[in-house]
């Protein structure tokens, strides 16, 4: 009875001290780490929520762009930073798939924990204004015509636009080349040059440049169409089926932060995603909001880690 007594009092003394830190938390400015370059959308969707989470947990809140690996330099910064006052813009790049292809300094799984989900958004099939097909029927036609001459650009190898394009390689019959850039800004400025011909960009990067004309989109990658693009078919529709391919992104903490921090965090993402405003803002770049609890993210990040691990190994996909 006394050690279960200990125990308890043990158990009380260590919630007390973990609620006491998340009260003085944050103790001063907060960082949240992106993997890509500036003008990509995992930069846009951690902008979305930076400019709202500061005024809600008063203090500022920084956005550090720490480009390259995958994305997994800015979750490798995060998952040592150990403090609680860095955190990372998680993407599904850098949390399902780059673990299976990268040997990483950190372990994703346990390193880092899952603390709120923020959204997804779709890959597009997009081309360049110089390609001359209006139609992935005609650009497949074009690739099969001309093997290898077409380059497709990603925000790096191991990205979901890597994937998605390698999926679509193997669907559609043709061989077309990999052409990696660090993020997405620097890619879609080659798309558009006509450097590179096509890219699976995420729809937050591309749509400005899809509405401005400057790129053409020719299908989404996901099982149904897009509200911002509701005239551009998925893939399926447009005659490559089983290609799904989205992009999600959530906020992830370092392990050891405590949990009364990470419940604290999780209900202030949770108050910026219910504000009109930034609904407003994440509608505009396609993205899909569905709120969950940290349980259920942590769920999700685990069938997702499992999905791609299997995806890479059934296509033999590598890093280039």
């Amino acid at each position: 009875m006394k050690k279960l007594m200990a125990a308890a009092a043990a158990g009380l003394l260590a919630f007390a001290a973990s609620a006491a830190q998340a009260q003085e938390w944050p103790t001063r400015p907060i960082r949240i780490m992106v993997g890509s370059a500036p003008g990509g959308g995992t930069d846009a969707m951690a902008r979305a929520v930076a400019d709202r989470l500061g005024p809600l947990l008063k203090q500022s809140v920084v956005v550090e762009n720490r480009p390259g690996a995958s994305n997994t330099l800015a979750a490798d910064a995060t998952a040592k930073s150990g403090d609680g006052h860095t955190m990372v813009m998680g993407v599904v790049t850098a949390h399902a798939i780059a673990p299976h292809l990268l040997k990483l300094n950190y372990d994703s799984n346990r390193d880092l924990v899952p603390v709120a989900f923020v959204g997804a958004v779709p890959n597009v099939l997009v081309v360049s204004n110089s390609v001359p097909a209006d139609s992935v029927q005609a650009l497949v036609k074009l690739a099969k015509q001309e093997p290898g001459k077409l380059n497709y650009a990603t925000s790096g190898s191991g990205s979901t636009q890597h994937i998605a394009a390698e999926l679509f390689k193997d669907a559609a019959g043709v061989d077309i080349a990999h052409v990696p850039y660090k993020g997405s800004g620097p890619a879609l400025v080659d798309l558009i040059g006509g450097q590179v011909q096509l890219s699976f960009d995420t729809l937050p990067s591309v749509i400005g440049q899809i509405k401005n004309g400057k790129v053409r989109a020719l299908a989404v990658t996901t099982a149904k169409r897009n509200a911002q693009l509701p005239n551009v078919p998925t893939l399926a529709e447009a005659g490559v089926p089983g290609v799904e391919m989205s992009a999600w992104y959530g906020i992830y903490m370092p392990a050891g932060a405590p949990k009364a921090v990470q419940d604290k965090v999780h209900d202030a993402v949770d108050q910026v995603l219910a504000m009109p405003e930034t609904k407003t803002r994440l509608d505009a770049l396609g993205a899909e909001i569905t709120p969950m609890t940290q349980a259920q993210f942590a769920q999700f990040h685990a069938a997702e880690y499992k999905r791609f691990g299997e995806v890479i190994k059934k296509n033999h996909i590598r890093l280039d």
